[in-house]
């Protein structure tokens, strides 16, 4: 009762806040309406029925102070207690705060929190909660529920600011934990409540566990200080390996690697890795944060595999081979995968073992930097693929078990064990979890100058089910007792810190079940996120491709799955995901093609049927996605140009290989290979856009989606898209709906040779409207469109009184045509 109803107080030893109980009552002892017992000479009556009448016009405050006083009085005296009495007493108020949000009473913003100022349990309601309602009115049955959600983040936030100076302060927490250098040596910090002892040991002092034994607060964190030498020296050296030696409660000493460690490395030889001492800094960054791009296209890259070589790549090799590949695309962001430190390289960079450490597998920490600052040098961003939802399960080199016991960081019992991924879970309500990941976030921003996160597996944060073998049906889903308000309160204390700390930074989050408000400010209720992958996308290119031919796909439905993303909550749409790369899968570009991929993508071998199906379908796919699927695009390493087979990471079953755990940049490099063709058409896409800004125009203005055509024409960005998806038709004069009328052309396509097409669009032709409508537009212009074809307009803005005059000309040429085919028709009637 305590801690759920009074939660910034949670820090504040229980003796205190009885003190100021009775420095309360004081107070109130001289109030007629509030006299809440009666202290009669050896025994105590108290008056319930009052009680229950003050709770709604006495301050709440006042009345649990008094409630909490009677219970004191009442344990202090046991032989003339009324224990029956004592049990009736309950937590008035939660009923008072449950009927101020039912009856629609909860208190906005600075009201609120004035109302607590002076004592009052007012709910505080997001300050613009009424914009997320007006955006979904669906979610107006659940404002209670969101109005509670608020307030217990303004009450963490207000615990934090009263506790620990604030947010910023309290993300700081590599400033206090683990390492850090002082004037009078190093100051080494633990949090690990379960220990009875802990120390820290290793070659700085021969391992000698009794060298440098820690002390233990009240709240569970132990410290020491390891002094400088007698000639004046840090007593740790650069590289020196580290353990904590804790003993459990049971008595059981173990060694683990300490938990806030910025360096992890895997001896010779050894499975496990060891903690490594690092001194913070190392690089002077030349490059400040670029601006927040208009809309993000985001490049998602794995350095380990960033290379021809049959090895693990490098930091530098990516600064230095792949960086320059990405800027000359035109991407303005990258989505950097398994930078933080996991012992095991196939999971992908998802079963993280050490969090403020980047890989050691990829060359020294000082080569990510350079890396982010030779970006911002491009001006692109770098975003970290940060993994809070989860952490590996290894004691020796992780942090599970790391006090001896299966809590600390996590959950204890089943709730702490994630049962698909085999890793443990956050306990997002504990005070030092929270300054653990919190820190994290803000330890990426200061040390490396990342300029933002994509938020890996929010899904299983959100709910107690994880979103396991879940259909996602109606609203209920999102607002009923599966959801983890713990988790959900973390997200927004995440968002909240990282723009405070960077205001141009960006946050992701990938989440498959559609959460209402991911992408909405926390003031208004929501989560506070700046995009979220549009998942559903890729599963619907990859069902099609394994399930249908082409001439079956229903372009209704593939126009509603782009479409479909909530109004307000910017999206990024991506084609194939990296899951699909992974061996066990195909690329869109391997369903497409398959096996000729290996025998006919030389430009001196014929282009058969296949593989000219596959680049044409390659090029549409992700240039509808690309312009009708969000207001963000991503793309992973290598598929831009197709790049062949599948990402198999070196195993057991495969002999330890690396050969398909590589990009081979020389496919695309080489000019006598087709897979230039599709390099160049996404070059071609990401520079169109930046030119036309369709990405953070707004959604698309669909005028067709004609099945018997196979048509799809939207307009979007002040240009007109036309797509041809029919396996065979191309259509002569081929009229096309516009809501504007004037003179238009094409400014791009993808049949020109240089992007694996034939060349039958002539570029140069103009295109005048006519008053003729067309799909539910004033206004039509006609053009011929191959089969299997994409094309672009822009309106032209050169000669208005020309265009009208054109416009004119061919009206009566619309005229004419008409009168013939009526003359025609008459003929032959």
């Amino acid at each position: 009762f305590f801690q759920n109803t009074i939660t910034f107080h949670k820090r504040v030893k229980m003796s205190e806040f009885v003190d100021e109980l009775e420095r309360v009552s004081v107070l109130l002892e001289t109030e007629e309406d509030v006299l809440l017992f009666k202290d009669v000479f050896g025994q105590r009556e108290f008056d319930f029925q009052l009680l229950r009448s003050v709770t709604t016009s006495v301050d709440a405050y006042k009345v649990l102070a008094h409630q909490l006083l009677v219970e004191k009085c009442l344990s202090e005296d046991n032989d003339n207690s009324d224990q029956s009495a004592k049990k009736k007493i309950s937590p008035y108020v939660d009923v008072v705060a449950a009927k101020q949000f039912n009856n629609g009473t909860g208190n906005n913003g600075e009201e609120g929190k004035e109302g607590r100022a002076k004592g009052q349990n007012c709910l505080i309601a997001p300050p613009l909660l009424d914009n997320l309602i007006a955006l979904d009115d669906y979610i107006k049955p659940y404002s209670s529920i969101l109005i509670k959600r608020f307030d217990k983040y303004t009450r963490l936030l207000e615990g934090i600011n009263t506790h620990e100076g604030g947010l910023l302060q309290f993300s700081l927490g590599y400033e206090k934990f683990g390492f850090n250098e002082t004037d009078n040596g190093i100051v080494y910090r633990e949090w690990a409540p379960a220990a009875s002892k802990l120390s820290i040991t290793g070659d700085f002092c021969d391992w000698d566990r009794n060298a440098y034994v820690c002390e233990k607060n009240e709240f569970g964190v132990w410290s020491v200080l390891i002094p400088l030498t007698k000639d004046g020296e840090m007593p740790i050296k650069e590289g020196s390996i580290v353990k904590a030696c804790i003993t459990t409660a049971s008595g059981e000493t173990v060694e683990r690697v300490p938990a806030w460690i910025t360096r992890s490395v895997q001896p010779l030889k050894q499975i496990h890795y060891e903690g490594v001492y690092q001194r913070k800094g190392g690089y002077e960054f030349k490059h400040s944060h670029p601006p927040q791009p208009d809309a993000l296209k985001v490049y998602e890259a794995h350095v380990g595999i960033a290379s021809k070589e049959e090895t693990v790549a490098s930091f530098d090799n990516f600064t230095d081979n792949v960086l320059p590949r990405i800027a000359d695309l035109g991407y303005n962001a990258i989505q950097l995968m398994a930078v933080m430190e996991h012992v095991y390289y196939g999971s992908f960079g998802y079963q993280i073992t050490n969090f403020f450490a980047v890989s050691s597998r990829f060359g020294p920490s000082v080569g990510l930097k350079r890396l982010i600052d030779t970006a911002h040098s491009y001006n692109i961003v770098v975003l970290l693929d940060v993994v809070h939802s989860h952490a590996s399960k290894n004691t020796l080199d992780g942090i599970n078990y790391f006090d001896g016991t299966d809590a600390c960081y996590f959950h204890a019992g089943p709730r702490g064990n994630h049962p698909q991924w085999d890793s443990r879970l956050f306990n997002y309500s504990s005070w030092e979890v929270l300054r653990f990941l919190l820190s994290n976030l803000r330890w990426y921003i200061d040390e490396y100058h990342f300029d933002g996160f994509r938020f890996d597996g929010i899904t299983s944060m959100l709910y107690h089910h994880h979103g396991l073998a879940k259909v996602f049906t109606g609203y209920n889903d999102y607002f009923g007792s599966d959801v983890d308000d713990d988790a959900c309160v973390y997200l927004m204390l995440a968002n909240k810190l990282i723009h405070d700390l960077l205001p141009s930074a960006i946050t992701i989050a990938e989440d498959v079940s559609g959460f209402p408000g991911l992408c909405r400010p926390v003031a208004e209720g929501g989560f506070g996120f700046d995009y979220k992958l549009g998942m559903a996308i890729p599963d619907m290119w990859i069902k099609l491709l394994k399930e249908q031919k082409d001439e079956d796909w229903d372009i209704g439905n593939i126009v509603f799955n782009l479409e479909n993303r909530r109004y307000g909550e910017k999206t990024i749409a991506y084609a194939e995901s990296h899951d699909q790369a992974l061996v066990g899968d195909k690329t869109i570009a391997f369903w497409l093609m398959d096996k000729e991929m290996y025998t006919h993508m030389s430009v001196l071998s014929e282009c058969t049927p296949v593989i000219d199906r596959g680049l044409s379908l390659h090029k549409l796919i992700r240039l509808l996605t690309h312009a009708l699927g969000g207001e963000g695009y991503l793309n992973f390493i290598g598929n831009e140009f197709g790049h062949p087979e599948w990402l198999d990471f070196p195993r057991e079953g495969n002999g330890e290989s690396y050969v398909h755990c590589r990009r081979q940049w020389n496919l695309v490099d080489d000019s006598l290979l087709r897979y230039k063709l599709l390099n160049a058409w996404d070059k071609e896409m990401h520079h169109l856009e930046s030119a036309y800004k369709w990405l953070s125009s707004g959604p698309a203005y669909v005028t067709a989606k004609h099945e018997g055509d196979k048509v799809i024409a939207f307009e979007r960005g002040g240009l007109v898209f036309v797509f041809n998806f029919h396996n065979s038709k191309s259509f002569t004069d081929y009229r096309i709906g516009v809501r504007q009328a004037g003179k238009y052309k094409v400014v791009s396509n993808t049949d020109k040779e240089e992007f694996g097409g034939h060349n039958r669009i002539d570029e140069t032709s103009v295109h005048f409207t006519s008053n003729t409508s067309q799909w539910g537009c004033e206004h039509s212009m006609q053009a011929y469109l191959p089969c299997r074809t994409a094309l672009i307009f822009a309106l032209q803005h050169e000669d208005h009184e020309e265009n009208e005059k054109e416009e004119r000309r061919m009206d009566a040429v619309d005229r004419r045509v008409d009168e013939q085919h009526q003359q025609s028709k008459d003929t032959k009637e």
